[in-house]
């Protein structure tokens, strides 16, 4: 079995003929951020769940439709940032390693 350090990593993250904006993690599934756009994506994606919390916050008293707010805009950003890397990202699949 090949040992892997972060120089191989951060190489295997740089090869990318094809311009993805995520590749694929080298263990389990998902995608990694490997471009500017993928990172901005990201940040957005991180933004919107931040601003929802601050939109509740200073609220004072919760109602009934705060926690459907809440869960709405993260299951709707959540879906919309797989979409995204679904799209611009390589094709997902489990991995162990290269």
């Amino acid at each position: 079995m090949a040992k892997y350090n972060i120089k191989n990593y951060l190489r295997y993250m740089r090869d990318n003929p094809k311009g993805y904006w995520f590749k694929r993690k080298l263990y389990g599934w998902g995608w990694v951020p490997v471009k500017w756009e993928g990172w901005l994506v990201t940040l957005g994606f991180v933004a919107i769940i931040l601003l929802s919390v601050l939109f509740l916050s200073p609220r004072g008293d919760p109602t009934a439709a705060d926690p459907t707010f809440f869960f709405g805009v993260i299951i709707i950003s959540i879906i919309v940032l797989i979409g995204i890397c679904h799209k611009t990202g390589e094709k997902p699949r489990w991995a162990w390693g290269r």
